[in-house]
């Protein structure tokens, strides 16, 4: 009888070590230094992203055709989330009332360890309240060179952020009548 009791300690024991998964490690696009205020009134109206990589899990890209989700890597949200949380944190430094409405259509968002972070978007500039005004239809693609850790991507695709709005920014304040150049 203790034989058997045994055995079935040491199952329950592989069992349990079995089971055991790794920890899972929270990541945000919403960087740890506070964003300077931004000098245009700009109220985030409607982010869009692909559906590939509007997960709560990050997904990078492998060789030139695959992607993996990495199950223990995730974003705070799912990332239409966390980019509109994102963007939303650096338009709101301004006092003043929105002038203008943004849309933003994230066509590429590609997260490439040890190489770089990609964010492609086509945006759009309207008068906030509707009275017409003239329209500013842009795209922008920013991409910065990331080591090889997920932080390092994470902090990559911070910059690109913090590169966006200067743009949007910097086209929302000129009041331009065309889109700003990506340097």
């Amino acid at each position: 009888m203790a034989h058997a009791s045994r055995f079935a300690v040491l199952g329950l024991a592989l069992l349990l070590a079995a089971c055991r998964s790794d920890p899972i490690h929270y990541h945000t696009l919403i960087p740890q230094q506070p964003v300077p205020a931004s000098a245009a009134a700009v109220q985030l109206e409607q982010v869009s992203v692909p559906p590939q990589v509007d997960r709560p899990q990050v997904v990078i890209r492998q060789g030139n055709s695959g992607l993996a989700i990495l199950e223990t890597e995730w974003w705070g949200a799912t990332l239409v989330d966390e980019l509109r949380n994102a963007l939303a944190n650096q338009f709101s430094g301004t006092s003043a009332a929105p002038r203008l409405g943004l849309r933003v259509d994230v066509q590429r968002f590609d997260s490439v360890p040890g190489q770089y972070a990609l964010f492609d978007a086509r945006w759009r500039l309207r008068s906030a309240n509707g009275n017409g005004g003239a329209n500013l239809d842009c795209r922008s693609v920013i991409q910065t060179p990331a080591g090889a850790s997920i932080d390092e991507l994470v902090l990559a695709h911070q910059h690109n952020l913090k590169r966006f709005t200067e743009l949007v920014s910097q086209a929302a304040s000129g009041a331009a009548s065309r889109c700003p150049a990506v340097h």
